[in-house]
């Protein structure tokens, strides 16, 4: 399967594809978990609202809302974003005034008295 943006890799997917309840009441979805998960992943990475998921890729947005409701109460989110957490590798980390500029309004000031203490 192609990865697309904001999605999911297939090694991401094998981690976490046993830990999804099977479907109980209702009318089954058509989408697969793996597409549900997908679309959650959409919308916190793009930042767009709930109604603006593209349809033709995920479905209806209320099906998907409704699902990320039913999988952030049970704990289920939370355990699969645990599952996939990997220890961050810092050894390419840096930070400097380069990259972290001060704001423009934290240079300059006179201080008081009541500043310093």
């Amino acid at each position: 399967m192609i990865q697309r943006r904001y999605e999911i890799s297939d090694e991401q997917w094998e981690q976490i594809k046993g830990m999804f309840p099977p479907y109980k009441t209702g009318r089954p979805t058509k989408l697969s978990e793996r597409t549900m998960f997908n679309a959650f992943l959409w919308i916190a990475r793009s930042g767009a609202a709930w109604r603006d998921l593209p349809e033709e890729r995920y479905g209806s947005w209320k099906t998907v809302y409704s699902r990320f409701c039913k999988w952030r109460d049970t704990g289920l989110l939370v355990a699969i974003f645990q599952t996939l957490q990997v220890e961050p590798d810092f050894e390419n980390l840096r930070i400097d005034s380069t990259s972290v500029k001060a704001h423009q309004h934290s240079a300059g000031a006179k201080k008081t008295p009541q500043d310093t203490k």
